[in-house]
């Protein structure tokens, strides 16, 4: 009977494995072509080897931080960690994609334990789950051009903050909106366009002389601190500790996150 031997998605003949750490004695051409071969192919089995195990680290690390989503227990510091360390691997090209199989949709059937919840911009080219590498249910996302909040928005984060438990708020801007722009450069605007030009238009007028990445970053805070200040419910739980709002901006050309300073 052969036994296989499995190292992470590899599966092995131990033959294989014992030919890849073991010193052979050769005595005739036959067996120093052997030889030849054996040693020709022992870095690539090793490399197999290692890179297996290192597959095996990487997903039960991601998977223990899946436990926790799911306990609810995720802290703002520590969610915002996840995040970055997802958001390194988007930039890198070495996004893993976690928890986005068939499992993974059958276990969020009956409920959902996200661990952040991000204000973002309605933009194609921002969605959170993509730039900050993760997986079904583990992001709250609302979505918004020019990442801007209204009673509609501010209902959908205090339902992720009282009923999901969600403990970290990120209000992320990006490099190059759209609705930033607009703000800047348009005098005017025809139909509902002109609500969202009306609430970025303190940050236009608080960046007099300055770039759009600052006028986005103004904007941004505001949006912040108006979320921490929000009645009835997220002031005090800014308040007590028990949450936190934080402000972030994508940048499109590298990929990369940046946490505004609080």
């Amino acid at each position: 009977m052969t036994i296989l031997v499995s190292v992470g998605t590899f599966v092995f003949h131990p033959l294989i494995l014992f030919s890849a750490g073991m010193k052979f004695s050769f005595r005739n051409p036959e067996d120093l072509l052997i030889k030849e071969n054996i040693m020709k192919n022992q870095k690539y089995i090793i490399s197999i080897l290692i890179a297996g195990i290192l597959m095996v680290g990487v997903s039960d690390r991601i998977q223990a931080k899946g436990d926790d989503q799911k306990a609810g227990t995720v802290k703002p510091a520590q969610a915002k960690q996840l995040l970055v360390e997802g958001n390194a691997r988007f930039v890198s090209g070495k996004s893993i994609h976690p928890r986005q199989n068939a499992d993974r949709r059958s276990e969020l059937t009956n409920s959902q334990h996200p661990f952040a919840i991000v204000l973002g911009c309605a933009d194609s080219r921002t969605g959170p789950e993509i730039i900050f590498d993760q997986g079904l249910g583990d992001l709250f996302v609302v979505r918004e051009a020019g990442n801007v909040i209204d009673d509609h928005t501010i209902g959908g984060i205090e339902y992720a903050v009282e009923h999901v438990h969600v403990k970290l708020v990120v209000v992320l801007g990006h490099q190059r909106c759209g609705a930033i722009a607009a703000a800047r450069d348009t005098a005017g605007a025809d139909g509902h366009i002109k609500s969202l030009l009306v609430t970025i238009q303190p940050a236009v007028n608080a960046t007099k002389g300055q770039d759009a990445e600052a006028t986005c970053k103004a904007h941004v805070q505001n949006m912040v601190h108006a979320l921490q200040t929000s009645e009835p419910v997220l002031k005090k739980l800014v308040q007590s500790g028990e949450i936190k709002i934080v402000g972030a901006y994508y940048s499109l050309e590298t990929g990369a996150v940046s946490f505004l300073e609080e």
